[in-house]
């Protein structure tokens, strides 16, 4: 059965930062892409970030670009967000996902998405 399990959300002040943290289990993804998504209140859930099979390669939505980081470590068949500088329109549910097939491109596409978790809440003050 697969699981993914996100953690390292928690509450935070604008301009501070957090490390976002994916653990999957019950197959190996190292020959999938990973994302990040987030969903906020009312919201549809969106892309944030996305990685390659091999880290060599990574996307972001325009409004996260030059403030998170998507990194994944294959041997942990983990996937991080750091996140800095946070702004309060960044806070939601995020979630990561691995795609639904093995390939080697980043995959930005959220119905290429699947197994989703059950998400780590981030909220941002002002």
């Amino acid at each position: 059965q697969v699981q993914l399990v996100e953690s390292g959300g928690g509450l935070v002040e604008a301009g501070g930062s957090l490390r976002l943290s994916c653990v999957a289990s019950g197959r190996t993804f190292s020959n999938y892409a990973m994302g990040w998504f987030r969903q906020g209140a009312g919201k549809e859930r969106e892309f944030v970030a996305g990685i390659n099979w091999s880290g060599g390669s990574t996307d972001y939505t325009d409004s996260v670009k030059g403030r998170f980081t998507i990194s994944r470590d294959n041997a942990k068949n983990s996937v991080y967000l750091q996140m800095n500088r946070l702004k309060p329109e960044d806070a939601a549910v995020y979630y990561c996902a691995p795609t639904r097939v093995a390939t080697v491109r980043v995959i930005t596409n959220r119905w290429s998405y699947d197994y989703w978790g059950q998400g780590t809440q981030v909220t941002v003050s002002s």
